[in-house]
């Protein structure tokens, strides 16, 4: 299989600490990020954006979608990843392979080595559209790291602690910017603002992030 040769990313990326074993690294995506926008608008053909419904039967103001080997979804029986989508009774998408070489490369780079995702969640928010405090604990291996990748519209990123009533730190994500958390804050909460109105030149009127995890 042919690998595809992807611009180099900053050779001396400056993390941002958020917490001992966090980090913002602005900017780390901007050299792939056509093609990420691409890469996902493929995906997005094939197992289209949707509004999942919480265990709760509520709506989910962010539509989601999912690529690799497992792909998470939410229904009136719970969360939980699954191999197929349950909308088409087809396997996910393969995750494409600047997705891969990315969410590696900004794992790395933020202290995370030998990081290998077989989920990437891919949100679409647009307006008023957010997602609330929680932790990201239906993965197994939970020793290994989540990285979050924005396009799009700029939104608040909300970092919290290790309770939910935590101080809560608000970050700013701009098209381009990951986020990586692991080790000792790898169940922290956190959750995204609202993008709000605005166009962005080259994803429009939404903000998409790409959530790499490792499920099994």
């Amino acid at each position: 299989m042919h690998r595809m040769t992807l611009p180099l990313f900053p050779s001396t990326p400056t993390p941002v600490p958020l917490s001992a074993d966090a980090a913002l690294l602005c900017g780390f995506a901007l050299p792939v990020a056509d093609a990420l926008l691409e890469a996902l608008h493929g995906v997005a053909a094939a197992a289209p954006f949707r509004h999942m419904l919480t265990p709760g039967n509520r709506r989910m103001s962010a539509a989601m979608t999912n690529c690799g080997a497992l792909g998470w979804v939410s229904d009136r029986r719970g969360y939980r990843y699954v191999a197929t989508d349950p909308d088409s009774g087809l396997a996910w998408p393969a995750m494409p392979a600047t997705f891969l070489e990315l969410a590696r490369a900004a794992a790395a780079a933020a202290g995370f080595d030998d990081f290998q995702p077989d989920a990437c969640l891919m949100n679409r928010y647009k307006g008023d559209a957010r997602l609330s405090l929680h932790q990201d604990r239906d993965e197994l291996p939970l020793d290994q790291p989540i990285v979050s990748v924005s396009l799009g519209l700029t939104a608040d990123f909300l970092w919290g602690g290790a309770v939910r009533n935590a101080r809560v730190r608000r970050v700013p994500v701009n098209h381009g910017d990951v986020v990586v958390w692991g080790g000792d804050d790898r169940l922290r909460f956190h959750g995204v603002e609202a993008p709000g109105a605005g166009q962005h030149p080259a994803a429009g009127a939404v903000r998409y992030n790409l959530s790499f995890r490792r499920a099994r």
